[in-house]
């Protein structure tokens, strides 16, 4: 005789109670992506972290960390803490970064896990204070939040598996709730994709098509992103088939992101995330009994009792009591006795505010930067990824991020009084810097650097099916003024 439905439901939701819920493969499977994740975070900065930040780059580290200590006296040391106290240096930064390359390679490769992830966690921290406007994205801290926490995933506590599906939650969430509690009105309408796809920072080839899509399917898509960010985060700390539910709608949204447009590991990193909303049973089969079996032989713990609860506690305490100091400190009312932690969780990077697209671009701008020899024939610097030239081809960077380009697309936004370092990277052109030269498509002036530099502002718009069909170019655009001059 069946069961009635009332007590066949919780089965259905929970599973089989004969398959307790296990992790030792979920947390060998995350630090394998991870591990990649912080590989490719490195290597990204090894190819542009000279032009950047470098002796002769835009913002040189060593200048910074001069200008902070004459200001700060010791405390800068604590305010701003990296390694390159030491040694700024194009050695030193590029030597962090294949350090950090390493370091996620044993992590990958199971070698001196902890000790890897601990000399990711602590260059990455120190490139993040380096790098200054070329780091100071939602992904850096994203990274750092998620190596915080790894560094005591080993220890084979379910809290830290809790505390991952917190951040998950967090995450998704707030990126719901910052564009309603933003007021913008292409939200609100449902009308945000409208604009999405041709005003992100770096579409990819399919973006054009997606921007083609009718306004109703962008409505419906649009709407589905709220669903998605302001009800399925509760799944996350349901039973099992609500958390794969939730992972599932997370991959269609991060998945769709990633094909239209280019944010580095940031996708990534959130997919890599959902592997948490899993269970070992999940895994198994892809993983296969034989390794299953040897992952979970060396996942049972081998360290006294004291270590792992020390660990535990110290996860814990950092992780929840820095939430609660992150929600009061968002509301700009920090509890007094609790204002040193309250600075320790933002300096590490422990807890932190996320909400990507609050308010939807809804016009493109672009920087065209031009240098001139006799003020009458100028000449533009084409850059590696971001639009220039109307007939250059979109194409896809994941996961690595061209960090100047990146910026770029936010000096357009602004004025020049809120880019200074806008103003910093045309002197170095002007001067031939040649480790900033590198961080661009070419030289329009390789024999020696042009007399006068300027950035002209245009509006960009996707080229219309006829307007591509006829003459192959992805973008139209409009020339709106002059941004700055040098020379």
């Amino acid at each position: 005789m069946s069961q009635p439905f009332a007590f066949e439901l919780p089965r259905w939701l929970t599973g089989n109670a004969r398959y307790p819920e296990r992790h030792a493969l979920v947390s060998w499977v995350f630090l394998r992506i991870f591990a990649l994740i912080y590989l490719a975070a490195f290597a990204s900065l090894a190819l542009q972290i000279t032009g950047l930040v470098g002796t002769d780059g835009i913002l040189p580290a060593g200048e910074y960390l001069d200008a902070a200590h004459r200001e700060l006296g010791n405390r800068a040391y604590w305010q701003i803490p990296t390694i390159f106290w030491f040694d700024a240096s194009d050695l030193a930064l590029n030597g962090a970064c294949l350090a950090g390359m390493a370091a996620a390679g044993a992590v990958l490769l199971n070698v001196f896990v902890r000790t890897g992830l601990l000399l990711c966690y602590v260059i990455y921290l120190s490139l993040v204070y380096a790098g200054q406007n070329f780091l100071e994205f939602q992904w850096d801290v994203f990274l750092l939040e998620s190596g915080f926490l790894a560094l005591f995933l080993t220890f084979g506590s379910r809290i830290v598996i809790w505390l991952y599906r917190f951040l998950l939650f967090r995450f998704m969430f707030m990126g719901g709730v910052v564009k309603l509690a933003s007021g913008d009105p292409s939200w609100w309408s449902f009308t945000a994709l409208k604009y999405h796809f041709e005003t992100q920072p770096l579409p990819s080839p399919l973006a054009w098509y997606g921007h083609q899509l009718p306004d109703s399917v962008l409505q419906v898509a649009t709407a589905s992103v709220f669903v998605i960010e302001l009800l399925v985060p509760f799944f996350v700390f349901l039973p099992r088939k609500f958390r794969l539910f939730a992972a599932a709608s997370f991959l269609v949204l991060q998945g769709t992101i990633m094909l239209t447009g280019n944010y580095n590991f940031f996708n990534i990193l959130t997919l890599a995330l959902c592997v948490f909303l899993l269970e070992d049973r999940d895994l198994r089969p892809l993983l296969g009994a034989r390794l299953s079996q040897r992952i979970a032989e060396k996942a049972r713990p081998a360290y006294p009792l004291a270590t792992r609860s020390a660990g535990i506690m110290a996860v814990v305490t950092l992780s929840v009591c820095g939430t609660l100091l992150w929600v009061t400190n968002t509301q700009q009312r920090p509890i007094q006795p609790f204002d040193a932690l309250v600075r320790l969780a933002a300096t590490l990077g422990i807890v932190n505010g996320y909400g990507p697209f609050a308010v939807m671009t809804t016009e493109r701008r672009e920087i065209i930067i031009e240098g001139s020899n006799d003020g009458t024939t100028w000449l533009h610097y084409e850059f590696k990824y971001k639009p220039g030239d109307p007939a250059k081809p979109l194409s896809w960077n994941i996961p690595h991020q061209p960090r100047l380009d990146w910026q770029m697309w936010f000096a357009a936004l602004g004025d020049k009084s809120r880019n200074a370092w806008l103003l910093r990277f045309m002197e170095k052109l002007r001067s031939g810097s040649e480790p900033v030269l590198s961080l661009l498509h070419g030289n329009p002036f390789p024999d020696r650097p042009p007399r006068y530099l300027r950035a002209t502002l245009y509006r960009y718009y996707f080229a219309t099916p006829e307007v591509r069909s006829a003459t192959g170019q992805i973008w139209q655009r409009e020339f709106l003024g002059v941004y700055q001059t040098v020379g």
